[in-house]
């Protein structure tokens, strides 16, 4: 199977006119370096320059030439670019000399800044940038990755030294002082008619932005990436690849692809088979990332998916990946409307969501009144046997705000989606979550909360926003598959495998005690019932740590000084 380099860019602080760059990089500009490393689509790596100043977009992005001339010549670049739909991130040199970073709203192109003895180096990639941190795993959050992989450790990443840029920041650095930051997104209202609008144009041209003019392929399964099929339809042919069991290829999501006819959509069925269970080794070895990937544990399936996809000839790959996040929300919004006096609705949307879940209202309802939006309808698993040592402070969002809650879980889970791209990238398709799009989770979090919660209706934003695009039958289903019985399944047939990890390199860590974490193996073999993330949690950060050990880590030298009035 065709690898390639990782995919990443990254660049310094002005004053360091010789600045250490990585080796095979190509630099965009110098004083200060610029670079982008891996290959790139072109359209997703372009440049404008006026004068001294210069502006770059890197990833996918709506953004005309005119757009970027804009943005070159505003004081406030983050009032142009923020309406830019796609996955990206804007650089601008001004003339004066300083670097201006835009890190997107929805932290699906994460940022990182880590400090070297020549001055302040950001990037794409924390795993790129921890080769100059001293390359060590930061143990306080993995221990809080392993408590609850969607509370994350606050302000670290996964390597010592590498730090996070939070999401929707403008990260400035000068020739003078460290890196400083500044927030320049927030929330704002918009009606419904204007919210579905703001949603109907963020998904569709972020989708544009990524297959137009190329080979591409989706995934069509529920109405998340049925959408995303639809839109991409429009620019051109697509295939939309549908996962079943080998043994059943009716029903289910078999049912709705079938049923799909559009001009420019060919359905491409993908059966799964034994060697596609969840734990089961592959020949393809897992590729290091910047933090432990979600599908680490069906990575057999995962990597059998996109190679066939790659060889087919497709160079874009496209998800519904964050739509649950966005429009199946957990019921939060029930502290909101208790803060604002909304009682009627508030006991009536909690009866329908307890309804829904076949339990009492009254924990919804105590939870509304208690006014912490992010603990409404959500899981907490307690902390694992097997896990050993204190866990820091964690990213929580407090208060009654359900706009908030929203956005603080979509950036963690679009942060940790990032490194499913990173395993896609290393088998030469790149994979595209639009739905983690900066612009879609503005439209989003704009609407109206009766827009966009409910538990009488699937997805109500989504399926309003595209009822003239998804058929009936499309709009109004609600059922989605499980894979739980798989995951015993396939630990039953790779027992002995997954034991091996138990005794790892978490362990060796102090992070870990093996003995609760082997018998939590045993009893999930044998089908007991199994509170599966922080299991899947442990197990994938443990084939991680094997795959970043047998990585090189990225090496660094320091490019040519800029000849005497070049840029």
């Amino acid at each position: 199977m065709k690898e390639r380099k990782a995919r990443w860019y990254g660049g310094s602080a002005p004053g360091n006119r010789c600045p250490a760059v990585p080796v095979g990089a190509r630099l965009l500009w110098h004083d200060p370096a610029l670079w982008v490393c891996g290959d790139w689509q072109a359209e997703h790596v372009r440049t404008l320059k006026l004068g001294t100043a210069r502006i770059a977009v890197l990833g996918p992005c709506s953004a005309t030439d005119h757009d970027m001339g804009r943005a070159l010549s505003v004081p406030d670049l983050a009032s142009v670019a923020q309406t830019w739909a796609g996955s990206h991130t804007v650089v601008r040199l001004t003339e004066r000399g300083r670097v201006e970073v835009l890190a997107d709203t929805g932290a699906a192109s994460p940022l990182y800044t880590v400090s070297t003895p020549d001055g302040p180096v950001w990037g794409s990639s924390s795993l790129a940038l921890s080769s100059l941190a001293g390359g060590r795993v930061d143990t306080e959050w993995l221990a809080a990755y392993l408590r609850d992989k969607h509370r994350p450790a606050s302000g670290r990443s996964a390597w010592a030294g590498v730090t996070p840029v939070p999401a929707g920041h403008l990260l400035r650095l000068g020739t003078e002082g460290g890196p400083a930051l500044a927030a320049w997104w927030k929330p704002m209202r918009r009606t419904p008619h204007e919210a579905s609008a703001a949603l109907r144009h963020a998904l569709g041209e972020g989708v544009r932005a990524r297959v137009e003019g190329v080979s591409a392929t989706t995934d069509l399964a529920g109405m998340d990436s049925t959408t995303v099929a639809l839109l991409a339809a429009q620019f051109g042919p697509i295939t939309g690849v549908t996962m079943h069991p080998a043994s059943i290829t009716s029903g289910g999501d078999m049912q709705y692809a079938q049923a799909l006819t559009v001009p420019g959509l060919t359905r491409e069925p993908f059966p799964l088979g034994v060697r596609h269970l969840p734990f089961t080794a592959t020949d393809v070895l897992l590729p290091a990332t910047d933090e432990p990937a979600p599908s680490t544990g069906v990575w057999a399936m995962f990597a059998d998916q996109l190679g066939t996809m790659a060889a087919a000839g497709s160079v874009c790959h496209l998800t519904g990946d964050g739509g649950d996040n966005l429009f199946l929300s957990t019921p939060a919004h029930l502290a909101s409307l208790a803060r604002n006096g909304h009682w009627v609705r508030m006991y009536g949307d909690a009866r329908d969501w307890a309804r829904l879940r076949r339990q009492s209202p009254r924990p919804l309802i105590a939870a509304a009144l208690r006014g912490n939006a992010a603990d409404i309808g959500r899981s907490d698993f307690g902390r694992p046997g097997w896990l050993t040592v204190p866990v820091p402070r964690v990213d929580t969002v407090t208060g009654p705000d359900a706009d908030m809650a929203l956005v603080a879980s979509l950036r963690t889970v679009a942060r940790s989606a990032y490194s499913e791209i990173q395993l896609s990238d290393a088998l030469a398709l790149p994979l595209h979550n639009p739905y983690f799009d900066g612009a879609v989770l503005d439209a989003v979090v704009s609407a109206p909360i009766e827009q966009r919660y409910s538990a009488r209706r699937y997805k109500p934003m989504l399926a309003g926003a595209f009822a003239d695009l998804l058929p009936h039958a499309h709009r109004t289903r609600a059922a989605k598959g499980l894979m739980v019985g798989d995951f015993h399944l396939g630990l039953r047939r790779n027992r002995t495998r997954v034991l091996g990890l138990a005794d790892g390199r978490l362990a060796a860590l102090g992070l870990v005690n093996p003995a609760p974490l082997r018998a939590t193996i045993h009893a999930a073999a044998l089908g007991a019932e199994t509170i599966w993330p922080p299991l899947l949690s442990a197990l994938a950060t443990e084939a991680w740590l094997e795959a970043v050990e047998r990585t090189p880590g990225t090496k660094w030298a320091r490019s040519a000084p800029t000849p005497a009035g070049a840029r």
